[in-house]
């Protein structure tokens, strides 16, 4: 499953939000980049929920450049004002430009120092036309990164076709699914994960998994709780809902009544 709001809780909170190509330059560095723009009411804010993706994300803002590191919980923001922002979902084969312990940096959230890249970006979003300004500000963040990013190794593709595997095809549901079909040792994708991504490839999968129940429990109203969990590999249903209740805070069924995919 691939929807456009994957990992977003709640899209129908969400302000202006868009996910964009990578271009082909740095098309190994980068699964996509994502942009929102907001302008919430003085006075209010709009809390945006998350389950990230298993990876890290380098992201632009008008004040800052931030590292995110692979996270491990749900997390959310609150946005007041008026902002954006302009993020790349990063493949394990950039993460050597950035750190050798990836693991070091999970959950946390870290000032990046690239001020040429912060100011490019910044001038891109004042362009008046939004198709025009994210086209701009993407490919400034593109040829920052081209420009910065230390050379892929095999290694690094290995990693990210680790990382592929991991997140679009359901039936790999364990370490051995993977190492048989990429025909290679569970142990060398154990340490592809830890050096490339900072995650366990069980902790990638299960970060898929939960993405995927948390979107089909809230686009497929007409579908039994019983027999999702079935589909994505969980246990049983119970199984699930442990999984919501330890991961998000609330049941699937609850999740499913607020959300309105009743």
């Amino acid at each position: 499953m691939s929807g456009k709001d994957r990992g977003i809780l709640y899209p129908a909170r969400l302000p202006e939000f868009r996910r964009m190509p990578a271009p082909e330059a740095v098309a190994e560095l980068v699964r996509w980049f994502w942009i929102p723009e907001w302008d919430i009411a003085p006075g209010r804010s709009s809390r945006q929920h998350l389950v990230s993706f298993p990876a890290s994300n380098l992201v632009v803002e008008p004040g800052e450049v931030v590292f995110s590191g692979p996270t491990t919980r749900v997390s959310h923001r609150d946005l007041t004002g008026r902002g954006w922002a302009v993020g790349a979902l990063l493949r394990p084969a950039a993460m050597p430009t950035f750190t050798e312990t990836p693991g070091d940096l999970r959950d946390t959230v870290r000032p990046f120092d690239a001020p040429d890249l912060r100011e490019a970006v910044a001038d891109a979003m004042t362009v008046a036309d939004r198709d025009e300004r994210h086209a701009a500000a993407v490919e400034a963040f593109a040829t920052w990164l081209d420009k910065h990013a230390l050379p892929v190794t095999e290694q690094g593709r290995q990693a990210n076709e680790l990382a592929e595997l991991l997140d679009g095809d359901a039936e790999v549901r364990t370490l051995d699914d993977a190492a048989t079909r990429m025909h290679v040792a569970p142990r060398t994708l154990h340490r592809l994960a830890t050096r490339y991504v900072g995650l366990s490839p069980a902790e990638m999968i299960r970060r898929r998994r939960l993405q995927e129940a948390a979107e089909r429990v809230r686009t497929e109203p007409g579908v039994n709780l019983a027999e999702i969990a079935t589909e994505l590999g969980y246990a049983d249903h119970g199984h699930l809902t442990r999984e919501f209740r330890e991961q998000l805070g609330f049941t699937p069924s609850g999740y499913r009544a607020e959300t309105g995919a009743t």
